[in-house]
């Protein structure tokens, strides 16, 4: 998953956007971008895989002028795009995956199309989408028209001479949030990105719904709809602890995640810990509930090291989840540790990274909490799992059954024997003591919202 920030000030606008964007940077590892309007165009894309943000733009910012801007941090593609078109120049950022990449491709190439912006990855989803959108009457015409083409996901910004065209995804699997300052306005994936810039939090967007920002306010040009299915992961991982998505904190999702763990878990321990960082709000919860002590066996070297999920390579991952984590063995040895994770996707990282550094400082038991259910299904609607080979559930199905099977319900319901079955491989896998995983019934009730306005497509298979 992306993140998308814009800004639309009264002064010139490039220190907000470098500061809002950068406060994205947890969303994704592979580019960084901003595009400024002032009395022309000012755009720059940099290649952020080894090296912060920040560090990239810190100087090369200063020289953007203008009221108007937007940023990103991509998880796959080069943007923003600045694209020449019958509705004049425009730039453009978005959030989201385009399933149906190249089948959309294939098709607008037949009709004359021509693409620039070609890569070792295939076609940039973000000059596809732009291409769409221009292929409309009207500019709301074509970002309304994407929707009913793409498979996938897609929040956008479009900057424009006159103000910053704002659109959520017709489902809302990715936010968007509009900040208030004095007059001034941001939008924002993260609402955390508001905070220390001084805005407040004006409206988040309804899915679907379009909203023209310029300096004099804002403008509904589309309504949103009235379903939702807004992606559970963000606030079990993908999401910054200090954001908020429909009103309903990050931090405070964690917490009753890891109070649902707690509850009837009979486990004896000496300690509970989060794997940083996005296990510790969940971790907390658990030591409230619980009344075991919340310590620190494991803390993050922060400076250089990203997620350890999000890096396409697996080569990437396994060196980030090697450097990142440094354990404190006297906090481990000799003592019973209740391991509060967000989740357990492909499960090399835990087991070879962590587990394993807990162990060879002398821990005594480790017993794994996952704050959610097994992952059974690669996300169709974000850039995160690749194959459902990657998936530790979906190996321990495989070793389980001998083969690769289509219906994997009996696996994912907690009261079968196949599903304690594969657990109980995933934990022999894992080298840990206990696991035990969240159920899907007591996430839905920690995120607060009702569970057809939920994506839960990577646990139950289904929109």
């Amino acid at each position: 998953m992306s993140g998308i920030f814009g800004i639309v000030s009264k002064k010139n606008c490039a220190d907000m956007l470098l500061y809002g964007t950068d406060y994205h940077s947890h969303m994704g590892t592979e580019y960084g971008g901003m595009a400024v309007f002032g009395k022309q165009f000012h755009r720059s894309i940099h290649d952020i895989s080894k090296s912060q943000f920040k560090s990239k733009f810190f100087e090369e910012y200063k020289e953007m002028k203008g009221n108007l801007g937007i940023g990103v941090i991509s998880d796959r593609d080069p943007q923003p795009l600045i694209i020449g078109s019958k509705f004049g120049t425009f730039a453009i950022v978005m959030a989201g995956l385009i399933e149906n990449l190249d089948e959309l491709g294939l098709e607008l190439l037949k009709a004359g199309e021509t693409f620039g912006e070609i890569s070792h990855r295939g076609l940039n989803s973000v000059e596809l989408v732009a291409k769409l959108i221009t292929r409309g009457r009207t500019l709301l015409e074509g970002i309304e028209g994407i929707y009913d083409r793409i498979q996938g996901s897609a929040s956008l910004l479009l900057l424009k001479k006159e103000g910053i065209l704002a659109a959520r995804d017709r489902l809302g699997r990715t936010p968007l949030v509009i900040g208030e300052r004095d007059g001034e306005f941001a939008i924002a994936t993260e609402t955390c990105s508001f905070l220390n810039l001084g805005f407040r939090i004006k409206k988040y967007l309804d899915p679907g719904e379009i909203v023209f920002i310029r300096k004099s306010g804002l403008e509904e040009k589309v309504p949103g709809k009235a379903k939702n299915q807004i992606c559970a992961f963000l606030w079990i991982y993908t999401g910054y602890p200090a954001s908020s998505y429909e009103g309903i904190s990050v931090e405070l999702v964690r917490e009753r995640c890891g109070r649902s763990l707690a509850k009837n878990d009979p486990i004896q321990a000496d300690l509970v810990a989060g794997v940083p960082d996005s296990g510790v709000g969940h971790a907390i919860g658990y030591a409230m509930e619980s009344g075991i002590p919340y310590r620190r066996p494991l803390v993050k070297y922060t400076p250089g090291y990203g997620r350890s999920y999000t890096p396409p390579s697996q080569e990437i991952r396994d060196l980030v989840a090697t450097m990142k984590l440094i354990p404190v063995k006297e906090v481990i040895c000799g003592n019973r540790i209740v391991l509060c994770e967000d989740s357990i996707v492909r499960g090399t990282q835990l087991k070879n990274y962590t587990i394993k550094k807990l162990w060879e400082c002398g821990a005594k038991e480790v017993h794994i909490r996952p704050a959610c259910p097994p992952l059974m299904f690669p996300c169709r609607f974000a850039l995160s799992t690749r194959s459902i080979k990657e998936l530790v559930a979906r190996k321990a199905i495989r070793a389980l059954e001998g083969r690769e099977i289509g219906d994997v319900r009996e696996y994912t319901d907690p009261r079968t024997q196949k599903y304690k079955r594969m657990v109980d491989w995933i934990r022999r896998e894992l080298g840990a003591t206990t696991l035990k995983y969240q159920t899907i019934e007591d996430m839905v009730e920690a995120i607060g919202l009702p569970r057809e306005k939920l994506c839960l497509y990577c646990w139950k298979g289904n929109d």
